[in-house]
């Protein structure tokens, strides 16, 4: 598709943008490459509002590349802790470290470069570059594919292969050559303000002269939902140890997988593999645990209810403390730790004596 400096639906949306867009965003004063990274790794699958405070605490403690590269990933599991989707601190931090060694202490402006990194894909990257450095790239995340869906009236999960190419070919064909930072931040606040999920406000909108979904009557069947199928549930239990000084003894779950990296409560899938790693790990009895209200949990692809038991004035076997993966924690301790969300409101729930 041919690019067209004069785009109408560019330059309706930056005058739009002019008077009603989001421009105190704490990744946009100052607007560095590290800042607007960052922000974009913690948008990803994330509300502006719940992303804010997050940003400002992780970047007043880690306030550059360097110290987020230098930073162990358990300090940055913390400062993640309770945002969800964990493998994405694990990639920032890992990326950072890979920019330490490459690229001179800071991110790549190249594409490919950039690309390559752990976390960063194509919108991620186009993103980073047009807010760091002003550079020409489009973006795709799942606010502009709703708002290309219902102006382009593109039919199909936008999810699958052929309409995210062709929404791709949209994006770049309505790319302007200036402004691009301000640009890529319309974008975004047009789908998270007026071009919402549910009920937008279409006669807000800056584009609606020419949004084919509006003129055919579909904007609440476009973007086409993906084919639904209900959640797998899931169920396991988990031991909440404490010892005579009220400390909680947590584990640390392995690097792949859900919660990967972050300290959590040991346990198993049924009673039978979590009485085994009880009988193993503690002294004590497995009928002395008190059973709690259960937890549920939603994650994407799934719903996982925990089943809590607890124990109270519990003891480790030695190998248990010695083996680097199990740790007591002090209850004013927690906060230094990554530790999945869910399991975080089981431990103030039982800490509050519930």
């Amino acid at each position: 598709m041919k690019h067209d400096a004069t785009s109408p639906f560019a330059s309706r949306l930056l005058e739009w943008f002019d008077a009603n867009g989001r421009h105190d965003l704490p990744w946009q004063h100052p607007r560095t490459p590290y800042r607007v990274w960052l922000s974009e790794i913690m948008l990803q699958q994330t509300q502006v509002q719940v992303v804010i405070p997050y940003f400002q605490r992780f970047v007043e403690a880690l306030p550059d590349l360097p110290a987020l590269a230098r930073a162990p990933l358990d300090e940055v599991l913390a400062l993640w802790s309770g945002l969800g989707y964990y493998a994405r601190a694990r990639n920032l931090h890992a990326a950072a470290r890979i920019c330490m060694e490459r690229h001179g202490d800071t991110l790549p402006r190249e594409p490919g470069a950039l690309r390559a990194l752990p976390g960063i894909g194509r919108s991620t990257a186009g993103a980073i570059l047009a807010q760091a450095w002003g550079d020409r790239h489009a973006i795709l995340d799942g606010n502009v594919k709703r708002v290309l869906a219902r102006f382009h009236a593109v039919e199909g999960w936008p999810g699958a292969s052929a309409v995210e190419r062709r929404l791709w070919e949209y994006a770049e064909a309505h790319l302007p050559h200036a402004r691009l930072a301000d640009y890529v931040q319309a974008q975004m606040d047009l789908g998270a303000t007026v071009c919402t999920r549910h009920a937008p406000s279409c006669l807000l909108c800056p584009v609606r002269a020419d949004c084919q979904a509006l003129a055919r009557g579909q904007t609440a069947e476009l973007p086409t939902p993906k084919p639904g199928k209900p959640l797998p549930r899931r169920e396991t239990l988990v031991l909440l140890a404490i010892d005579h000084e009220g400390r909680v003894l947590l584990q640390r779950r392995p690097p792949a997988g859900i919660w990967g990296s972050l300290w959590s409560l040991p346990g198993g899938d049924d009673e039978a593999s979590a009485r085994a790693w009880f009988e193993s790990h503690l002294r004590g009895h497995w009928d002395d645990g008190e059973p709690l209200e259960p937890l549920v949990h939603a994650f994407t692809h799934f719903q996982l209810t925990l089943h809590p038991i607890r124990w109270r004035a519990a003891a480790p076997t030695s190998a248990v403390m010695e083996d680097g993966d199990h740790r007591w924690v002090r209850p004013d301790a927690l906060g230094e730790l990554g530790i999945p969300a869910p399991i975080r409101r089981l431990l103030a729930a039982s800490q509050s004596g519930r």
